[in-house]
């Protein structure tokens, strides 16, 4: 089989079109051709009135050896990659051995389990939130009554955050044996839209995301593996060896029990999950400060989006609602860029704690909500901004985020202030066109109260940078909503090539919250990669 890489057509061109265009690439007769399957799509927009789809294509020929002679110089014709995922190792079906034990049940820890599961380890997976309709409703209790549950929310419970995200299902991480492909075969087996298999920035939306996870946990617990809801890892006994090495021993959870360690733990934490950090760190699991970002929401009306972005395609249903991705260096030496753009979606309370606010971008799968809305962050260093202890960046977030309570007035409302009066440097003190979206509400005031001074600059200049990429989007009327703080994890939970943490033997850091991945696509690869060395390390040490 060949692929075909960078095939332009027309926006509305004919099925056959393709067809033709893949003999014409190729120089082949249509009887040469047997079949041809999409394996990307995606779209070029940079001419708004003559937007192109971008294809790849998988095709099967009577003489593929002669066709690729014949186009070994052409870098868009090639042999299809093998994107097939396969085992390290599995063990019989009626294994009883030692469990590994996998804490959260995020991304990265449901990928863990289920690579485990299917590898015959039967894991235990332990989660201090709880089950996902359980959750959900706890996370709606924020939203319209204004009543914070800590341990089940946005952060905390089954699927972690990505559950109440626009399910992004794209990364920029390397991937040479595209694991990512299994995640996304996955997800569809698991509920997902087949075409998350075939476009350039596939996606799913929350609700979609609840019934899959759902789906992917009772594929686990049918495998041998098995789920432990409100069961959060309060402490940990780690031995000093004869050699003077450490090992995790045994695990103390928020229930009372205490769960001695045979197996490797794979720690899967999300990047809220704050109260842990600083166990770890009172145990003396090796951590690090590393780089975040921090800013606000930004609310356009998506109308306003398809129509800077698509022109006269706009509302085309190929295209979708559109999106953007913008960065500006500033000249105070800070990087703004846009975060989690969410097409069509909604703004949403994602705090984990008491007296706090934080936001976060939220899409359904049909991305028909009336604004679009993206982080706008800075990008901040622990060397610069917060030097002098692993989890000062925390102690930075938090300080934001109570803040962002205060200038709200209570109740979780967030403060926000229109475009225009913030680069004027004025407290807002009327709406305009644009209606913000976050729940519990919005509170106008001035944003350079609660974000540190760099981060107001630097967001000063690039928004009307931005305005000159995207016309419209420094319009006045565009809404700010503080804070963002949750970018990524401010801690690096430091672990070797074995994956295990680098001081403590039988602890194997993972995902997002031990600062190995940004994303729902990201972490659930690195669940995959985690999981690969905790069964290599158990069947070497049978």
């Amino acid at each position: 089989m060949l692929r075909i890489t960078e095939l332009k057509l027309p926006l509305n061109h004919p099925e056959e079109a393709l067809v033709a265009a893949i003999r014409d690439k190729l120089r082949i007769t249509p009887r040469d051709l047997i079949r041809y399957t999409i394996a990307r799509r995606a779209h070029d927009a940079r001419d708004k009135d003559d937007i192109q789809l971008v294809y790849s294509v998988d095709v099967t020929l009577k003489n593929e050896a002669q066709v690729l002679g014949r186009t070994r110089r052409d870098r868009t014709v090639g042999p299809t990659p093998d994107t097939g995922y396969r085992f390290v190792t599995t063990m019989p079906a009626d294994y009883a051995g030692p469990r590994p034990i996998v804490v959260g049940a995020g991304p990265c820890g449901l990928f863990a389990g289920l690579i485990l599961a299917q590898m015959g380890f039967r894991p235990i997976i332990l989660d201090r939130g709880k089950v996902v309709r359980e959750r959900t409703q706890d996370t709606w209790g924020l939203w319209r009554r204004s009543e914070l549950n800590p341990e089940s929310n946005v952060q905390f419970g089954e699927g972690g955050a990505g559950t109440f995200s626009d399910g992004k299902l794209w990364s920029q991480i390397k991937d040479p044996r595209h694991l990512s492909r299994k995640v996304l075969i996955e997800f569809v087996k698991a509920g997902a839209p087949p075409e998350i298999l075939t476009e350039a920035h596939p996606h799913i939306g929350t609700f979609r995301l609840v019934q899959m996870v759902e789906s992917m946990r009772a594929t686990v617990e049918a495998l041998g593996g098995e789920y432990r809801f409100g069961h959060r890892v309060d402490d940990l006994t780690i031995e000093t060896q004869g050699d003077g090495t450490r090992r995790l021993a045994a695990l103390h959870l928020s229930t009372g029990e205490t769960m001695a360690v045979d197996a490797p733990v794979v720690l899967a934490l999300g990047h809220s999950a704050r109260d842990t950090f600083e166990m770890l760190h009172d145990r003396g699991v090796m951590l690090e400060a590393k780089p975040f970002s921090v800013g606000v929401r930004i609310e356009h009306p998506q109308s306003w989006i398809d129509q800077a972005r698509f022109g006269p395609c706009a509302g085309h249903p190929v295209l979708g609602a559109a999106a953007y991705t913008l960065s500006h260096h500033c000249s105070n030496q800070r990087t703004v860029y846009s975060f989690c753009m969410c097409p069509g979606g909604t703004v949403v309370a994602a705090t984990s704690e008491p007296g706090r606010v934080a936001t976060n971008g939220m899409s359904q799968y049909s991305r028909n909500e009336r604004n679009a809305n993206s982080g706008i962050v800075v990008g901040i260093d622990p060397m610069r901004d917060y030097p002098g202890h692993p989890l000062a960046g925390i102690a930075l977030q938090r300080a934001l985020e109570t803040k962002a309570y205060d200038a709200g007035g209570g109740g979780y409302r967030a403060p926000a202030q229109l475009l225009g009066d913030f680069l004027a440097g004025r407290p807002s003190t009327a709406l305009r066109s644009v209606v913000p979206s976050y729940r519990p509400g919005v509170t106008l005031t001035d944003l350079a109260e609660v974000l540190p001074d760099f981060v107001v600059k630097a967001m000063r200049e690039a928004l009307v940078v931005f305005g000159r990429t995207i016309p419209g989007y420094d319009h006045p009327d565009a809404v700010l909503t503080g804070v963002e703080t949750r970018t990524s994890s401010p801690v690096r939970i430091r672990r070797g090539e074995d994956f295990q943490s680098v001081n403590t033997a039988g602890l194997f850091p993972a995902g997002e919250g031990a600062g190995y991945a940004g994303g729902i696509l990201s972490a659930a690869v690195d669940g995959i990669k985690v999981a690969e060395a905790v069964a290599k390390a158990m069947t070497a040490a049978r």
